[in-house]
Parts: structure tokens; sequence; C-alpha cells
């Protein structure tokens, strides 16, 4: 989907849950590294020791592997506890092909919707629209992980998403051969 001829769509996805706005942004900010899924969602896989959000303006999104090499996936923009949150994203990319995720936290009844925009698909450059499409599918698992859910259809997306990384393994030549293609490395 394109708005513009050559310029991908923003990705919106939304999630509610029963969690209060502040303790939704704690959990989404603050505890990044307790629940983003390492194994299908990282660079190093296995060879992870944390990922860390670096919760302040200019701090760096990035996974530390157990090696101690250490990948940047993004840098924090903007903080508005417990509205917003904005950063880049860029994991195993140059930075200069990161999109920006903005992180919306509404008040809903008496919990809250999380609202997730993904612009800037155009910096990607080729394959922008085929990326796109593959993070609206990992964003919505990733959201329905931090939520505390894991429906039929999340275990089948996840099941399809380790089938990808296993070619993209193939590709690289294993686990080492796609690390050592990655960009980013602090």
């Amino acid at each position: 989907m394109t708005t513009q001829v050559g310029k991908p769509a923003p990705i919106v996805r939304e999630i509610s849950v029963s969690w209060k706005p502040e303790e939704a942004y704690r959990r989404f900010v603050n505890e990044f590294t307790n629940w983003w899924p390492i194994k299908t969602h990282s660079i190093g896989g296995p060879r992870i020791k944390r990922v860390v959000f670096e919760a302040k303006v200019g701090g760096r999104i990035y996974e530390e592997h157990i090696d101690g090499r250490r990948f940047q996936w993004g840098k924090v923009l903007e903080l508005d506890p417990p509205r917003r949150a904005r950063f880049t994203f860029h994991p195993s990319r140059p930075e200069n092909t990161a999109q920006t995720i903005e992180l919306l936290f509404h008040p809903e009844g008496s919990g809250t919707r999380l609202e997730l925009i993904a612009t800037g698909w155009e910096n990607w450059g080729k394959g922008a629209e085929r990326a796109r499409r593959g993070y609206q599918i990992g964003w919505g698992l990733v959201l329905n992980l931090w939520a505390g859910r894991m429906t039929m259809r999340m275990r089948l997306i996840n099941a399809i998403g380790k089938v990808v990384l296993m070619m993209q393994l193939i590709w690289h030549g294993g686990r080492v051969g796609l690390i050592d293609s990655a960009e980013g490395e602090l």
C-alpha cells in the first residue's frame, strides 16, 4: 500500500490492554528487555545477552551479545511518559535506512489502547514495500507478545517467522554469517 508513487504508507497497529497508561508505558519502554522476542526478532538470536532500550532522549536501542558485541537498532527521539514515545528503528541496517516508530498510549476505559505508527519506509530503499509488508505482520506479533497474548494466529505467524529466519540463516551461512553481515555494530 502506498500513499504516493514510491512512498509506502505508514504501518498503524493498535492493541488494547487492561493496564493503565502508566503501566502500559512502563512495560513497553522500561521493561523492553523482559518481553521483546529476542530469539526470533534480533540479529544474534541465542547469542543475545540482553536487549536495551535506554529510556532517555538520545538513548540507544541495541542488542548485546554474550561475547560483548553490540548492534544498534535505533535511537530514542522523544519520551513523554505515559503518553508517547518516538524512536528510530533499523536493526542490522544502516542508520540512514531507519523508520520512525511512534507509540501513543491512549486511555481507554480502565485500560489503554496502544497505537504504533511506523513511518519512513522510503528510507529503506529498494525492497521498501516488501519490508513494510513483513513489518506489518511482525509488529502485530510483537505487540501481542507485549500484551501477553499468544493466539493460534500469532503462533502460526511466529512459526512462519521461524521459517523465514531459517532461510536467512541458510542464505547468510548460519548465525555467525548473519551477525557478520549486520550493520550498526557499536
